[in-house]
């Protein structure tokens, strides 16, 4: 039978986003700040650790965009100052943020005007950048909820089987992924630690770990690390 397995959810540094644009995959990299919001997240990692009597498994997983796989690297690099056996980051597509297809990295207007010229496709809904089921009409898009439910899929590979891609877990191993806020919401809808409102209404803080515990059976539970709670009408970013 599959043993208790402990996740920490991470979402990336702050990073240098282009205005307007729905995050999505946008290739740039952490700022300044993100750089050490990364270092400290990698303190607060080692503490929690200890905490919970937990050794922090080899491997971390991150999504491919740079500022996730930067967040992961100083993350690394601060354990290993303190001490612990961490190999390089595991870049995976599985942990992306909601994919826009051939809208990719398009402002908000922009996407709004191709759907328009488009005689295909209706004008999108209002709002429909944090819709949840909402998915652009565009080759290659999907939606915050499809997006989620690839997330939790991973997150559940890493539990249930205690080994993804060769890094072995056990009952008292903390595996570190390294992500995106709207993605890991939903993620987190899909694995019951979550009901559709609070989606909305809650968000994350920048490289600020969420500590997850898994029981055999699909049974997860949120043991440590705060979600940020979203001011009204706080535009839902990654």
């Amino acid at each position: 039978m599959t043993e208790t397995c402990y996740i920490a959810l991470v979402r990336h540094g702050a990073y240098h986003q282009r205005a307007d644009a729905p995050s999505a995959r946008q290739p740039f990299a952490l700022t300044d700040a993100g750089l050490a919001q990364a270092r400290t997240c990698g303190a607060e990692l080692a503490k929690m650790a200890t905490e919970h009597d937990l050794a922090i498994a080899p491997v971390i997983h991150c999504s491919k965009q740079l500022r996730a796989w930067q967040t992961a690297a100083e993350i690394a690099e601060t354990l290993r100052a303190a001490g612990h056996d961490i190999d390089q980051p595991r870049e995976t597509s599985a942990l992306a943020e909601r994919g826009l297809g051939s809208a990719a990295n398009l402002t908000v207007a922009e996407i709004e005007a191709v759907l328009d010229a488009d005689p295909r496709y209706p004008a999108p809904p209002a709002g429909w950048k944090s819709d949840s089921d909402y998915c652009l009409p565009l080759e290659g898009a999907e939606s915050l909820m499809q997006a989620g439910e690839r997330v939790a899929g991973y997150l559940r590979e890493i539990a249930q089987t205690g080994e993804k891609r060769g890094a072995t877990t056990g009952g008292n191993q903390l595996n570190i992924v390294v992500g995106h806020g709207a993605s890991i919401r939903h993620a987190c809808h899909h694995l019951g630690l979550m009901s559709r409102d609070e989606i909305a209404q809650l968000s994350m803080f920048h490289a600020r770990p969420l500590l997850l515990c898994y029981s055999p059976h699909d049974k997860w539970r949120h043991l440590a690390g705060a979600w940020k709670v979203r001011a009204p009408k706080e535009d839902p970013i990654d």
